[in-house]
């Protein structure tokens, strides 16, 4: 049976190093990567509908998992929007899919981003959760250059059961999130 390698790294590396860290009682308390929520908004698909529809396409070859198209909850009249309009898309990951979504954004996607230095470590919710924007969907490379007519970007939500931002912190550091050097 295949597992992904970030997940043979979770349970060999990073689970010791967590519990070395942390100083755990019970192994149930370490704190756990859960789901990788990825996000896209399209402003301009209250005038153009096949956005919309471009975009679930890019975010199903990209995440490799079927995008489902969100819809407007209430109207807002000075943009053009209408109650249950499309108006994006988005994908949760979960179990292997994650692990291998993970690795990809890790090792391929980051790395191909201009001027990259690292991600900012400032982007925590407080309860254990990291939002990573994208800004250009072209990092990806399961993404054609030739069949891209709008560049748009992304939040990728990462949620763990981490209590406190710094366990999550050290978690994704673990795991190999490439945080800039403070």
């Amino acid at each position: 049976m295949y597992t992904p390698r970030l997940r043979t790294k979770y349970k060999e590396e990073v689970i010791p190093a967590l519990q070395e860290k942390f100083n755990y009682s019970n192994n149930m308390q370490l704190p756990k990567l859960l789901k990788i929520c990825v996000n896209q908004g399209i402003g301009a698909a209250t005038q153009d509908k096949k956005l919309v529809e471009n975009a679930v396409n890019e975010m199903t070859m990209i995440t490799g998992q079927k995008a489902v198209v969100t819809y407007a909850k209430k109207a807002i009249s000075n943009f053009k929007l209408r109650e249950e309009m499309p108006i994006g898309a988005r994908v949760t990951l979960r179990g292997q899919i994650m692990w291998e979504f993970l690795d990809r954004i890790i090792a391929v996607a980051l790395p191909r981003v201009r001027d990259f230095r690292g991600i900012n470590d400032r982007s925590f919710d407080g309860r254990g959760n990291y939002t990573l924007g994208v800004t250009e969907q072209i990092i990806f490379p399961e993404i054609d250059l030739d069949k891209i007519n709008k560049i748009t970007g992304m939040d990728i939500t990462f949620v763990t059961s981490a209590k406190t931002d710094s366990e999550a912190y050290e978690l994704l550091k673990a795991l190999g999130m490439p945080f800039k050097k403070a």
